[in-house]
């Protein structure tokens, strides 16, 4: 039997459909960090760690209705809702809200430029307002690498382009020390000390 989603399950579809509805309504890009309406409670909706977006325990089946609800997303004191102009809803997120689930890269060293698509299908690239970060992964010694899509909204960076990013990794000094790290926009972005790449690699 194949797995369900919400596209198959009509009683479900129905209420994302009215808070759909409800995002639809309004013009031109969501103004998102403009909007303050009242908090009306937490929505059975969680994202999970790979960026699957699920409404009631159940994977959200229609990419459109992902790539809306995520328009409309807010984070506020490390909680993320849903936000329209006259409702505000709490969510689940496991991680980070996006995945980053593919990149492109051009040129090398300080010249370096690359970019990321999210399972949102939208296209980010790493610079001074779009930086990366990459965080200790409990448990391992492996990193979390993630990159800043908007507002205080991260995108997950997948295990597969870590292993491209760090296979680009280079030596220099930052903040007085040496570090393994990248350059991406003329800017070098530290993953650990380079006395623990063998750790890393």
């Amino acid at each position: 039997m194949s797995a369900q989603t919400v596209s198959d399950t009509p009683s479900a579809s129905t209420g994302l459909d009215a808070l759909a509805a409800a995002v639809k309504a309004v013009r031109g890009p969501p103004p998102v960090h403009l909007w303050n309406p009242p908090f009306c409670g937490d929505l059975d909706m969680r994202i999970g760690a790979d960026g699957t977006w699920y409404y009631m325990k159940t994977p959200i089946g229609r990419p459109a209705l992902v790539k809306l609800f995520s328009s409309v997303l807010k984070v506020e004191d490390g909680k993320f809702f849903l936000v329209t102009p006259v409702e505000k809803v709490g969510i689940v997120v496991d991680d980070a809200p996006f995945a980053a689930v593919e990149m492109r890269v051009e040129g090398e060293g300080h010249a370096r430029r690359i970019g990321f698509r999210t399972q949102t299908e939208e296209w980010v690239e790493v610079a001074a307002d779009h930086p990366l970060r990459f965080e200790k992964e409990a448990g391992t010694e492996g990193l979390k690498p993630y990159v800043l899509l908007r507002g205080a909204l991260w995108a997950r960076v997948s295990r597969a382009l870590f292993h491209d990013l760090a296979s680009m990794g280079e030596i220099a000094v930052h903040d007085g020390s040496e570090w393994f790290g990248l350059y991406a926009g003329g800017r070098f972005y530290p993953m650990v000390p380079a006395q623990e790449i063998e750790g890393l690699l």
